[in-house]
């Protein structure tokens, strides 16, 4: 049974955008240019959410990068991370630091789609890794 059905819109912007990073960082080209190219080979208006997640993630990539490896556990380093997990914790920590939608909704997505392409340990993984950002957050934007 396929999982995905059933996704909100909101879930399906989020999922858009973590292609988009996944994609970058596999070709190893940049997240602003992969974005370009995936609107041009769609040729359909891209969702909202997913243009705001995937250039706000490039934007501040390096702020959300150190607040994740700041949450991570020691054994789990930024690059040791499943490349889904990682980039499913940059969509989150963009989101719980630069939207209004709440976190515990953010998290929540988060882990459903961790539980749906990632492994196993993926969902538990990033739950308590952005519980943990969660509250380090910084208390100015």
């Amino acid at each position: 049974m396929d999982q995905r059905h059933g996704y909100t819109t909101q879930t399906k912007a989020r999922k858009a955008a973590l292609d988009i990073l996944y994609q970058a960082e596999l070709r190893g080209a940049s997240v602003s240019e992969t974005f370009a190219e995936q609107r041009s080979y769609l040729g359909s208006p891209t969702r909202e959410l997913t243009t705001r997640i995937v250039l706000g993630v490039a934007e501040h990539g390096a702020e959300i990068d150190r607040r994740i490896a700041a949450a991570a556990p020691p054994a789990w380093p930024l690059e040791r991370m499943p490349a889904i997990d990682r980039n499913l914790a940059r969509i989150a920590i963009f989101e719980i630091d630069h939207s209004d939608v709440p976190p515990g909704a953010v998290i929540a997505e988060a882990i459903r789609l961790a539980a749906d392409l990632s492994t196993d340990e993926s969902a538990a993984f990033l739950n308590g890794l952005l519980a943990k950002a969660l509250a380090d957050k910084p208390t100015t934007n």
